[in-house]
């Protein structure tokens, strides 16, 4: 697009979203007919000189949010009041719930781990583009390198960046490799070592929790894990994961080869991130997330409300074994 057809679109962007001029208006102003004037709207939008965001009204429940705290110790809990029904909304939903909560933390010289996956996603997505100065984002979790790439660490990692005018330190390995001692091998990489020592001095983490229920699984849709691979997990006890970590009923992460064969920030270094924001939702994942509170690997839960009636009863039916 020449230079001169960018210019057009953005001064009349800026007369419609900034000064509030109306079409008519701004025909007047460029000699051109309403009409036109609507098109090079709609060609400022597709060209991405102009992002529409709308901002939901989010409910949440003051109760619930309580209660979690009080059962979990919980530095901060957000939950959904009446979640849609649509899993991909709810993640919407979440992500933007997520994101105003990570806004508030954010200050010049913050230091951001982030890990992966459709929950991680959501919440970069609605993130605005706000620099903030000498901030770094640094990836938690190997990259994926195929399946759905918007849900991959490296290009999530990208992408917060430069909405935050960061810098970014990546991880230059996959999220699993075919054996344990090529994986320590990675680690123990010296560029490596490098980021997952600037990880464990993250003083923000955003991560998902994962499932190895099917129908949720990013590790399945990534495919790096098949269906009988997801059985063999809860075969072994997994109930969920946490940046490639699998743990079982009671937060405890499990010596398992899955575990072994994953490149990312170890356990104990990511529960002691000051902050910790997990994003995950439905009652699907309800026992991994309980799991995971029990395990002590986050801190501010953004959870929907059904998903957290659910925690809490499983709460309640297994009282002796909280963390």
């Amino acid at each position: 697009m020449e230079e001169e057809r960018i210019d057009l679109l953005t001064q009349v962007a800026i007369w419609y979203y900034e000064e509030g001029l109306n079409q008519a208006d701004i025909a007047q102003r460029i000699d051109k007919s309403r009409s036109m004037v609507s098109r090079l709207l709609d060609q400022a939008r597709e060209a991405g000189l102009v992002e529409v965001r709308v901002r939901h009204p989010l409910r949440t429940d003051s109760e619930l949010e309580q209660r979690l705290c009080q059962e979990y110790n919980l530095a901060e809990a957000r939950v959904l009041a009446e979640p849609p029904e649509d899993y991909r909304l709810l993640l919407r939903r979440l992500g933007e719930l997520g994101a105003r909560r990570l806004q508030e933390s954010l200050h010049p010289g913050i230091i951001i781990g982030l890990s992966w996956g459709s929950a991680v996603h959501a919440m970069v997505s609605a993130m605005p583009t706000s620099p903030v100065p000498n901030s770094t984002i640094v990836q938690l979790i190997g990259a994926v390198g195929h399946g759905d790439p918007m849900v991959d660490g490296v290009e999530l990692g990208r992408w917060l960046a430069q909405k935050m005018g960061a810098s970014f330190r990546f991880l230059s390995a996959p999220l699993l490799v075919k054996d344990a001692a090529v994986a320590q091998a990675l680690r123990n990489e010296r560029i490596n070592q490098e980021t997952l020592t600037i990880a464990a001095q993250a003083e923000v983490a955003v991560i998902g929790i994962g499932t190895p229920v099917p129908e949720y699984s990013s590790l399945l849709r990534a495919g790096y894990l098949s269906h009988g691979d997801l059985e063999e997990l809860m075969e072994a006890g997994v109930v969920g994961d946490i940046v490639a970590h699998h743990y079982d009923e009671q937060g405890r992460v499990l010596d398992i080869p899955a575990n072994r064969r994953s490149i990312s920030l170890d356990a104990d270094s990511i529960r002691n991130i000051p902050k910790v924001i997990a994003v995950s939702g439905s009652v699907s994942k309800a026992r991994a997330i309980a799991a995971a509170l029990r395990g002590g690997f986050c801190n501010c839960l953004v959870t929907d409300a059904k998903a957290a009636q659910m925690v809490l009863e499983i709460a309640a039916a297994c009282p002796s074994s909280r963390a």
